[in-house]
C-alpha cells in the first residue's frame, strides 16, 4: 500500500523572485556565476552520498574575499563568521521533502544541469525558487526526459 504524504507539498511549488528569502548576507549569483563565471561546484560541494548540495561556508567565500571588497560591511560580517568559525545561516531556497528519495549526484550523472531544476541562477541577483519542484513538476520533467515515473523510483514502498 502506498502512503502519499501531502504535508509540505505546497512549499515545493514554484515561487517567484518576490518570494526570495532574506539571506544573512547579500549574495548575487548574477555577479558570481554570471559575470565572473564561477562554476556551481566551486561553492556548492556534493559530499557523499550525494543527495544534497552543500551551502558554502565562510571559509569558501574568504578564499577571494580576504582581499576583495574587504571594506564592505557585508564582507566584514562574512569575515566575522569566518574568524569565529561560525556557519553562515543561509536560508535554503530549494527543499525536497523527506519522503522523496532525491540525489543531486544521480541527476547530474544522468546529464541534468543545475539550470534544469534551479532555473537561470546566473541571471539572479537574489535567489528565489524559479522552477516547480513539486511532485507534478518532477514527473513532468521525468516524462520529458524519458526517466521513470514509477512511484518506487522516487519514493520508498511503505
Amino acid at each position: 500500500m502506498w502512503l502519499f504524504v501531502l504535508a509540505g507539498m505546497a512549499a515545493a511549488v514554484a515561487a517567484t523572485a518576490a518570494d526570495a528569502p532574506e539571506q544573512p548576507l547579500p549574495f548575487s549569483h548574477k555577479a558570481h556565476a554570471g559575470t565572473m563565471k564561477l562554476q556551481c561546484k566551486m561553492c556548492h560541494v556534493n559530499p557523499d552520498p550525494g543527495e544534497t548540495e552543500g551551502l558554502p561556508p565562510a571559509s569558501t567565500c574568504m578564499q577571494c574575499h580576504s582581499a576583495i571588497k574587504t571594506d564592505s560591511p557585508a564582507i566584514q560580517k562574512l569575515t566575522a563568521y569566518a574568524k569565529n568559525n561560525r556557519p553562515i545561516p543561509w536560508v535554503r531556497v530549494y527543499v525536497v521533502s523527506d519522503f522523496v528519495n532525491f540525489s543531486h549526484r544521480k541527476h547530474v550523472t544522468a546529464g541534468n544541469t543545475c539550470e534544469d531544476c534551479h532555473g537561470k541562477v546566473a541571471e539572479s541577483d537574489q535567489l528565489a525558487r524559479e522552477t516547480n519542484i513539486s511532485m507534478g513538476g518532477c514527473m513532468a520533467c521525468h516524462r520529458t526526459k524519458n526517466a521513470s515515473i514509477e512511484c518506487t523510483f522516487c519514493h520508498e514502498e511503505r
